[in-house]
């Protein structure tokens, strides 16, 4: 497992098969997944996996798993992909935790690191959050990690047309603005 970032109270690394029991956990609850239209079968959940890993051979980068420091416990995942926005492919900061680690700061904490990693070691011009209209946790999330509402698409993901917003934060903005908390 491949270390990429630490926190105060969090490392971020690669995702394996032994995340395998915690993916379950998050990705197949119905109340965490909402924002997905519902929770993922047992085969989506193991192609999520195999997505995160591939994404790491080809990109060099994706979701990674966010443990906590003091028990080693994985919390969720956060990290960079790539996404189409439109006709247009975006570097995006994602996150997504299980039910009993929100309101914690996990998100915001692993976020940030996340998006200094984008700027700092892959020299990213632009960093993005395409977030689901009626998620509005994930969106406070964006806004606090220095991005700003840009536009919207109505995505049509797992059989639902769903609308989405598209929170931008440029290295230019980022550097003008190193404050930001």
């Amino acid at each position: 497992m491949k270390l990429i970032l630490e926190t105060e109270r969090l490392m971020l690394r690669e995702m394996d098969e032994k995340d395998l029991p915690a993916l379950i956990e998050t990705l197949e609850d119905r109340e965490t997944m909402y924002a997905y239209g519902g929770p993922f079968s047992r085969e989506e959940t193991i192609s999520w996996l195999e997505k995160q890993k591939a994404r790491y051979r080809e990109d060099g980068f994706g979701l990674w798993a966010v443990i906590d420091k003091s028990s080693g416990s994985f919390l969720g995942q956060c990290g960079l992909t790539i996404q189409t926005w439109k006709e247009e492919k975006v570097l995006e900061i994602g996150y997504l935790f299980s039910r009993a680690n929100w309101g914690k700061g996990y998100a915001m904490e692993s976020a940030r690191a996340v998006r200094d990693y984008a700027f700092s070691t892959l020299k990213a011009k632009e960093v993005c959050s395409i977030i689901r209209s009626s998620n509005c946790p994930s969106m406070r999330v964006a806004i606090r990690n220095g991005m700003v509402p840009r536009d919207t698409w109505t995505k049509h993901y797992r059989g639902i047309d769903m609308d989405h917003i598209r929170f931008i934060l440029s290295k230019e903005e980022f550097s003008k603005n190193l404050d930001i908390q």
